[in-house]
């Protein structure tokens, strides 16, 4: 099962990075397999230090602004075992040491194993409009090889279930993600019409 999460990782100065990534995970959470590209920061901290922190958040604008590579002001904590950050306001938090970094192909296969988890605060779930957002931030990262028409589609059935049914944070966020993905379109001279919840 992929799940969608949020990972910080430290480079060798101790820098931290926060990117959300989709890691195959089995049930309990002991072991969890991330594939990350070979351009990312999250690739080259985790080869350089084997180390990192896998979080489970319901907070779709910090997923959102990472997606697109926007910077954030998120609050994080010393990990407890590993040389890591631990996100303030997660839900849950797996601290993971790598166990197997295959890096022959583009997409790497990391293997990780837990080896301390917190929970900080309760779950609380995706609506309609978490879960459009999601899915939203998920396609800004597909720009490069999704037709932007096809994207466009997506937004557009987004957009009427984060008006129904978002808050503050899934308009926010959402409209961040209709920005982005305008601005990448109109850099490439497509047409992407903006719509807003």
């Amino acid at each position: 099962m992929i799940l969608e999460g949020i990972v910080t990782t430290l480079d060798p100065q101790g820098i931290v990075n926060i990117a959300p990534m989709g890691p195959k995970v089995d049930p309990e959470m002991r072991r969890f397999v991330l594939r990350p590209f070979q351009t990312s920061t999250t690739y080259r901290n985790l080869k350089a230090t084997g180390q990192g922190v896998l979080h489970v958040t319901d907070d779709v604008l910090l997923l959102a602004r990472t997606a697109i590579g926007r910077e954030v002001d998120a609050s994080t904590s010393p990990a407890a075992v590993v040389q890591g950050r631990v996100l303030v306001d997660c839900c849950r938090y797996f601290e993971f040491r790598v166990t197997d970094l295959d890096d022959r192909d583009e997409r790497t296969t990391i293997v990780a194993e837990t080896v301390a988890e917190g929970r900080v605060r309760d779950f609380f779930g995706f609506n309609r409009a978490k879960h459009a957002v999601l899915e939203a931030a998920i396609l800004a990262t597909r720009t490069d090889f999704l037709p932007f028409a096809e994207i466009e589609a997506d937004y557009h059935k987004f957009a009427t279930l984060v008006t129904k049914t978002g808050g503050p944070h899934e308009h926010e966020a959402f409209n961040l993600l209709v920005d982005h993905v305008a601005e990448v379109a109109r850099r490439r001279g497509e047409r992407f019409a903006t719509m807003r919840p």
